[in-house]
């Protein structure tokens, strides 16, 4: 199972992968149903979960029916225990909407929900993340996760998210980090994609972020600061809900008076 997820990971279009997992994975979930661990977002319990990632495989990863991996399920827990996301009437944009997030988003009344990716055939809008086609100050929460390091100038996507968010709003715009490293690691010269994978982690990673990443954000204008959500859970929840315990959440706010320009 680990090799066959790895090739398709590698192998098949992103945009593909969008349109036949959500099926293979509902019906790979009713071999692995017990009570070993538990995907929070749906309350679906399993023996098992599925093996996840395209270099290192990681065990009881991926949850079959909301197609969550550790880091979905750690943001679920700490939208539900730590913000009001689930109340307050709000206007959203979710670039790269995540499988396991968006149906569940559109439904909650409260929000005007809005998707938007430059192929995801689940997007609403199709653009680009450096050229959003929405009027400043537009949106109330974005999230943009797992998707910065696939962007050749992050720096400019940032920038627009910056932009189309209003004052006071919030984000959550998680990224791959090598706790490792103390700043980020970026090489353009690297191109090959298996030396990609070695340095980067994936081959349409453009950079490694390291433990600097708040500090990236806040060159861009972001109030933002890291937060050891999981340090709240305990050993049997971490195991329960398949965390990765090195985890961290990123609080990201655009102040609510920026300063003038110049």
């Amino acid at each position: 199972m680990k090799r066959i997820i790895s090739w398709f990971l590698r192998s098949v279009p992103r945009h593909w992968l969008h349109s036949v997992a959500p099926i293979g994975g509902k019906v790979i979930s009713l071999f692995l149903r017990g009570n070993n661990f538990e995907d929070p977002i749906t309350g679906i319990t399993y023996r098992k979960m599925l093996p996840y990632g395209r270099v290192s495989s990681r065990p009881n990863a991926l949850a079959p029916d909301s197609l969550s991996l550790e880091r979905h399920r750690l943001l679920w827990m700490y939208l539900k225990k730590k913000t009001d996301f689930f109340s307050t009437p709000a206007r959203m944009l979710h670039m790269a909407p995540e499988y396991c997030f968006m149906h569940r988003f559109r439904a909650m009344d409260h929000l005007d929900y809005v998707t938007a990716d430059l192929n995801s055939p689940w997007a609403d809008v199709h653009c680009d993340i450096c050229a959003l086609p929405f009027v400043d100050d537009s949106f109330d929460i974005v999230f943009c996760n797992h998707v910065l390091e696939h962007i050749e100038d992050d720096q400019k996507a940032m920038q627009e998210l910056f932009r189309v968010l209003k004052p006071g709003g919030w984000a959550m715009l998680q990224v791959p980090i090598n706790y490792n490293n103390e700043t980020t690691y970026e090489d353009s010269t690297i191109t090959d994609p298996k030396e990609r994978e070695l340095h980067f982690w994936q081959d349409d990673h453009y950079r490694l972020y390291g433990r600097d990443y708040a500090t990236v954000l806040q060159t861009i204008g972001f109030e933002s600061s890291e937060y050891d959500f999981i340090s709240e859970f305990s050993e049997g929840e971490v195991r329960k809900y398949g965390f990765m315990r090195e985890e961290k959440i990123y609080t990201v706010q655009k102040p609510a008076l920026v300063p003038a320009a110049g």
